[in-house]
Formats: structure tokens, C-alpha cells, sequence
């Protein structure tokens, strides 16, 4: 009765993912060993987590890509002239940091889209 009206009232306060954590612990015998403290912070974490997930599928959905791609996807054997070093570098994202900009030039049909795209 206690857990039922604690998730009534973390759903309300929209703490979806800090109540699904508390589901899981709750499952877990072994959580019960840990301290209130530790128990505390893992259910910050699960909600941050689950906040920060929610966030990034906003942004994404947002930016209305026209390509569902990703860095690990692109192909380098074929003849695009793509440098696989370059890639990995730009994945870091330090360029983003640097408050830098890239451009993507090249041929009808050789990926430019998905490239912006595994880079966003």
C-alpha cells in the first residue's frame, strides 16, 4: 500500500524514471545490503539517466534528420575517397567544443547526407 501510493505520488511529480528504478531495487534482494545513501544515489543516477536518455530522443526527433545513421555504419571500401582517421577523429566531437563548423562536399550519391547525419 506504501510503495503503491509512493509511485502515485513520484509518477505525478513526472519522476518516471527515479519510480522504475525503485521497481527494480525492489526486485533485487541484494539492494537491501547497500546503505540508504548508496540506495539513494543509484536511484538519482536511474533518474538522470533516464532524464538525459528522454532528452537526447527529443533533440533528435527535433532535428528531423533525413537519415537514421551512425558513425560505425559508414562504409569506407568504397571508392568515396572517405578517410576513416578524419571520421574517427571528427566523432570526438571536439570540433563541436571548439565551437567549430564542418563542410561536407563531394559528388551526387557519395553520402554526404548520411555523414552530416552519423555526425548530428
Amino acid at each position: 500500500m506504501l510503495n503503491e501510493q509512493t509511485f502515485e505520488k513520484l509518477y505525478a511529480m513526472k519522476l518516471n524514471g527515479m519510480a522504475n528504478a525503485f521497481k527494480e531495487q525492489m526486485m533485487q534482494p541484494d539492494m537491501n545490503e547497500l546503505s540508504f545513501e548508496e540506495r539513494f544515489a543509484f536511484l538519482v543516477d536511474q533518474h538522470w539517466t533516464w532524464k538525459e536518455d528522454r532528452r537526447m530522443k527529443t533533440l533528435l526527433r527535433n532535428a528531423k534528420l533525413k537519415e537514421n545513421a551512425c558513425i560505425e555504419d559508414i562504409d569506407y571500401k568504397s571508392p568515396r575517397g572517405i578517410n576513416k582517421s578524419l571520421i574517427l577523429s571528427l566523432s570526438s566531437c571536439d570540433w563541436i567544443k571548439n565551437a567549430q563548423n564542418i563542410i561536407i562536399t563531394g559528388p551526387t550519391g557519395v553520402g554526404k547526407t548520411y555523414l552530416a547525419c552519423a555526425m548530428a
